[in-house]
């Protein structure tokens, strides 16, 4: 097969382009390569971009640099192609109140020229969206344990109401390109769907503050690091490794069920944040220093994703455990040490 990965040189679009060139497909990294988000975690962007780069290259992955908000670059890239796995995003809510123009062209209008290119190509496409656009009224109904929140029932399944609670420009933009996906798909047939991921991390994740909490707690627990966090740290997510996501987006290809689906860990992988510093503590070996600051504005506190639809209609289910992935992840940090250390903040 032929794939188009937008957002390629990114943490998840890298892992989509290494599960298609592993099995031998000609794979296609469509990214602008920007340093921004990078630059904001405080480690050394150059060299962890130059660290993706070099990874596509040994798979053989065709990187083109172009930009999702230039419908004529996405067009020309996805000729010819069987598959378009849209990966390129604004995914934080910091960023996207900072800058709402720039959430509102990438998340927006971004995913419409990537739905075009498919409608004009007749390609299926699988679009990311994130279980923020749930909203944050799932906060109300919460009760604290020990080391976690808890809600009854403890997932959350597609029905569930959106746009609930205190809203960003990250929540108005994600929901709006689910929107746009599902007109397509009523409007034009397109066999696309929208996947509300939740807590994704591993190797090449180059987490900080604003976004991929798992890899940031990795890499400042490895790096003997003060971990930041915004609240009590009993806030809970189902986190999902990268190669199950890439996974989903293969079953998608497969089945060609469209729509809108919850890819996420579900409740056997939920953890919250201070059970997973617990965890990323045993796996290494070293003693997390912990900082707590206030609660952050519009944050989501609680969210497990019910998987069912995924698995019914498109035969997906998680596989990998959160300590074989937080292994992993961390085996990743340590051998290539040399992109944190001393440039984080």
């Amino acid at each position: 097969m032929k794939i188009l990965v937008t957002g390629g040189a990114g943490f998840l679009g890298s892992h989509a382009c290494e599960f298609y060139a592993r099995q031998g497909d000609e794979v296609t990294a469509f990214d602008n390569l920007t340093k921004h988000e990078l630059k904001r975690t405080g480690y050394d962007a150059n060299a962890a971009r130059e660290h993706v780069l070099n990874f596509l290259r040994d798979l053989k992955v065709h990187t083109v640099k172009g930009d999702i908000r230039k419908r004529d670059d996405l067009e020309k890239a996805s000729k010819d192609c069987d598959y378009i796995i849209h990966t390129a995003a604004q995914p934080a809510m910091t960023i996207s109140v900072e800058m709402p123009e720039f959430d509102l062209m990438t998340n927006v209008v971004g995913t419409f020229n990537v739905l075009e290119a498919a409608r004009k190509h007749d390609i299926p496409v699988v679009s990311c969206s994130t279980i923020h656009v749930y909203g944050n009224k799932i906060n109300e109904n919460l009760k604290e344990g020990e080391t976690r929140l808890i809600r009854e029932p403890p997932s959350i399944s597609e029905s569930h109401p959106t746009m609930e609670g205190t809203t960003t420009p990250l929540h108005a933009s994600k929901r709006t390109a689910e929107l746009y996906v599902q007109t397509f798909i009523d409007t034009y047939g397109l066999k696309a769907a929208s996947f509300r991921l939740t807590g994704l991390y591993g190797p090449r994740q180059f987490g900080g503050e604003d976004h991929g909490w798992v890899a940031n707690f990795t890499i400042r627990t490895i790096l003997e690091r003060p971990i930041t966090l915004f609240g009590t740290g009993k806030q809970v997510r189902d986190i999902l490794y990268a190669t199950d996501a890439v996974r989903a987006f293969d079953a998608f290809y497969r089945a060609r069920i469209p729509g809108t689906y919850n890819i996420g860990g579900g409740t056997e992988r939920a953890i919250s944040l201070i059970e997973c510093i617990r965890l990323i503590e045993k796996i290494t070996k070293k003693k997390a220093e912990i900082k707590y600051a206030p609660k952050r504005a519009g944050d989501l506190w609680y969210f497990v994703c019910d998987t069912t639809k995924a698995r019914e209609e498109l035969g997906w289910k998680p596989e990998t455990t959160n300590s074989q992935g937080v292994l992993q992840l961390a085996k990743w940090v340590e051998s290539n040490i040399e992109i944190f250390r001393g440039k984080v903040a």
